[in-house]
């Protein structure tokens, strides 16, 4: 039998927090189509997309890929360390990916903010990351996590660009020497 307390519309929802942010109009994330054709609301200047597909790195603007970062922090869940995180990503193909951190009461599940992007990867084509970008709550540069350093290493390769608080660097600079599929061969 169910207790009353769990049966019906007034039943408290454990997942209340996430259910506030319903009212927020939702807005239809990048796909792997969407950047062939440069879709206009995405941002544009960030990274050049060749007649083959691929970003360029010619006047990169690292500044257009940092304030995605911060509209991603804006929507971080961050009520237990109150640190919102939010990182952004350009694909080769020219899609703009974007995450912010999830914490849980249960600190061991919480989600990095890369966590997030790298899904968005997925969900929207796959591909492979190629300029990267983690910001703090005032907005200034952060440094991914070891854990997140492994996940942009997988999703990057090792010539993934990140703005690092020392300047751009590649992913292995960021993580030399890194585990990787090759090494489960």
């Amino acid at each position: 039998m169910v207790p009353a307390h769990r049966r019906g519309a007034a039943r408290v929802h454990l997942d209340d927090a996430v259910r506030r942010h319903a009212a927020r109009p939702r807005l239809r994330g990048p796909t792997a189509a969407d950047a062939q054709g440069r879709r206009p609301d995405l941002p544009q200047g960030i990274g050049r997309v060749s007649e083959q597909g691929q970003v360029t790195h010619d006047d990169f603007d690292w500044e257009a890929l940092r304030l995605e970062a911060v509209a991603a922090r804006g929507h971080a869940y961050a009520p237990y360390s109150s640190y919102p995180v939010g990182a952004a990503a350009l694909a080769e193909d020219g899609r703009v990916l974007t995450g912010c951190n999830v914490e849980n009461a249960a600190y061991g599940v919480a989600l990095c903010a890369e966590c997030g992007l790298v899904s968005q990867l997925h969900i929207t084509g796959g591909g492979r990351l190629t300029h990267f970008i983690c910001v703090d709550k005032a907005g200034d540069v952060l440094m991914p996590c070891g854990r997140c350093r492994q996940l942009l290493f997988e999703n990057g390769g090792p010539d993934l660009l990140l703005m690092t608080v020392s300047g751009v660097r590649r992913m292995d600079e960021v993580l030399p020497d890194a585990f990787g599929p090759d090494n489960l061969a």
